[in-house]
Parts: structure tokens; C-alpha cells; sequence
């Protein structure tokens, strides 16, 4: 049979190796829900990044609901977000 200090190695090993699985499994965090870029719903200056011509980044859309600034919504629900210009777009609109 194995030596006293043969089995607890292996009992070593196996606690980290099941200590290790843990931390992973914590480090994965929850899971990402599932988003959309809609176009055409966000106020002056608070749309998410990169909107398009006349604007550089988050945040600097100059008009309300402008048509090509978009913002990340819950997906499958772009569509049905109302602005007093219309709906939500899946694509970009004229600005």
C-alpha cells in the first residue's frame, strides 16, 4: 500500500484542485445579459458611445432622440421603446 506521506499529498492535491474549480467558478461572476444598440431614444447627451457624425463619444449627441445615437438596451425590447419621434430602431436613422 501507499505511505503515510504518499496519501496526504494526494489528499493535498485533490483540496487545492477542488479549492481551484471554487475560485473559478466565483471569478465567472453572473452571466451578461443580453443587449442591443437602439437608435433613435436617447436624450441630448445621453447617449452610449460613438453615435455617429457630429458626435465622438458617450454622451455628446446634440439633439433629443437624434437618429444616429443609439444606447444599449435589453434585447428584444428596442422596437417597442417609444420616443415622440417614433420607435426605437434597430439601425441607425438620419440624424
Amino acid at each position: 500500500m501507499f505511505s503515510p506521506s504518499v496519501k496526504s499529498l494526494c489528499a493535498a492535491a485533490l483540496v487545492a484542485s477542488i479549492s481551484a474549480g471554487v475560485a473559478q467558478a466565483a471569478d465567472a461572476g453572473p452571466a451578461k445579459k443580453a443587449t442591443e444598440k437602439c437608435y433613435g431614444i436617447a436624450k441630448a447627451g445621453k447617449n452610449d458611445c460613438a453615435a455617429g457624425p457630429g458626435t465622438s463619444c458617450a454622451g455628446t449627441s446634440t439633439t433629443d432622440y437624434q437618429g444616429n445615437a443609439w444606447k444599449l438596451v435589453k434585447a428584444g425590447s428596442c422596437l417597442k421603446t417609444k420616443t415622440p419621434k417614433g420607435n426605437g430602431s434597430l439601425t441607425p436613422k438620419k440624424a
